[in-house]
């Protein structure tokens, strides 16, 4: 009993002694930890805890336990239906942008530097442009005058134009499109970050250590010396994909016909913007959140045999 309580002193005093030691760094650290822990993780908690009320902003917040969960999972068809869409959308958008967000940034990375500036500008410009959504409506615009119905029927595909935006068939797959032009952004940088910080003496070592191809490379240096960029890209496009709503409000209207666009994040924005059911709203994001730290894990796990 003395030992542990002799060890656990000798832990405080070599945590305060560290403490005293880096003290500028903490200082340095004080201002993003205070706003990160105010804006970031309070929020959460309170969240999490306003989930188990009925809260609709006038009233004080009602403990009702667990019926906003049962509600949300048995009763709401239209939950289940942006469940759905949502889980399409990121199984499709986060793998394929993924991927391509690293494999364009692995061809432009071989570009002389200012061919390579010029094009990774070019890549990641749709995700901070403003205007997207003007380009994409017009593209997939319901009348013969939309690029996508004048050139099928010009070439005869189609007889009459197709209601890309109105028709719950095509509109899933409307966004998925706009999805993964949107998608490359802040992946795409990091992956470029990634490979520039690569050490050129270890393909010289490989090729001694009998690596003989790039796809060998690629896979025993290049990929392991950019794990934090990978896992970074990951999260980015996992948060990305399954956090789609704009794109949906924007192309195919709120709500959209049928709900067949309605995401996990758009009925979020209903009961939480429009109907103020806050309650509600909070279960809804609290059951996404569980899913993005779900998919985050199973992707970190995949991420360690990387190179293996």
């Amino acid at each position: 009993m003395q030992d542990n309580i002799n060890m656990n002193l000798t832990k405080r005093q070599l945590l305060w002694k560290d403490v005293k030691k880096n003290k500028h760094n903490y200082v340095l650290m004080a201002p993003y930890m205070i706003l990160f822990f105010t804006f970031t993780i309070i929020p959460v908690f309170m969240s999490l805890g306003i989930s188990f009320t009925y809260f609709n902003l006038l009233e004080t917040p009602r403990f009702i336990g667990l019926d906003n969960y049962t509600k949300l999972l048995l009763d709401d068809d239209i939950f289940i239906i942006a469940l759905k869409n949502t889980l399409i959308l990121a199984v499709v958008t986060g793998p394929v942008s993924y991927l391509l967000a690293f494999v364009f940034a692995w061809l432009i990375n071989e570009l002389k530097p200012r061919l390579r500036a010029f094009m990774t500008l070019i890549f990641y410009a749709p995700s901070i442009s403003g205007n997207a959504f003007l380009i994409w409506l017009l593209i997939f615009s319901g009348d013969v005058h939309g690029y996508a119905n004048a050139i099928m029927v010009r070439l005869g595909i189609i007889d009459n134009p197709v209601l890309w935006l109105n028709d719950p068939k095509y509109m899933l797959m409307v966004i998925i499109i706009v999805q993964l032009w949107l998608s490359l952004g802040v992946s795409f940088l990091a992956f470029i970050a990634g490979l520039q910080s690569v050490d050129r003496t270890l393909y010289e070592a490989g090729a001694i250590d009998g690596i003989r191809n790039r796809w060998q490379e690629l896979w025993h240096i290049t990929l392991p010396s950019m794990k934090p960029q990978l896992l970074f890209g990951a999260v980015m496009q996992i948060t990305t994909s399954l956090a789609i709503a704009e794109v949906s409000m924007q192309l195919v209207g709120f709500p959209s016909v049928q709900y067949a666009g309605h995401t996990i994040v758009t009925h979020l924005i209903d009961f939480g913007s429009i109907r103020f059911d806050l309650g509600y709203a909070s279960a809804i994001a609290t059951l996404l959140f569980l899913i993005m730290m779900t998919a985050n894990l199973l992707v970190r796990s995949i991420l360690r045999r990387v190179g293996d």
